[in-house]
């Protein structure tokens, strides 16, 4: 075998067995998946209005604003993981900037709270 393709084998030994995995998990899920669900499982609940109703329904969009508020946060609080890490090797001016950066945070979600974005009902 040429030495080039010889370096190439785990990679595709991994994407084979990769493959292999997602097929099987596929169709396991195809097998054994209950195919009657029950009203519990369709409700509203997950997605905020009935699952199998008129597409063109009015729908509340209190939902969506919590969930894109999530998101927003979520992502947010993303970026203190990295600093966390590096956190014995950062100078003073990365300490305060992310001090700022979790101020405008912090107003932010006070903001929201006022506002009562937070409210569900």
């Amino acid at each position: 075998m040429d030495p080039a393709l010889r370096e190439y084998l785990p990679i595709l030994i991994f994407l084979g067995m990769a493959l292999g995995l997602a097929l099987l998990l596929i169709l396991a899920a195809a097998v054994i998946a209950v195919k009657n669900p029950d009203p519990e499982k369709v409700s509203a609940y997950e997605c905020g209005f009935n699952a199998f109703d008129d597409a063109r329904m009015r729908f509340d969009i209190r939902f969506y604003l919590v969930s894109i508020l999530f998101i927003i946060f979520d992502l947010e609080v993303a970026f203190l993981f990295p600093w966390a890490v590096a956190f014995g090797d950062l100078s003073m001016t990365a300490f305060w900037s992310m001090m700022v950066f979790l101020g405008v945070l912090t107003v932010g979600f006070a903001y929201e709270w006022k506002k009562g974005a937070l409210e569900w009902a």
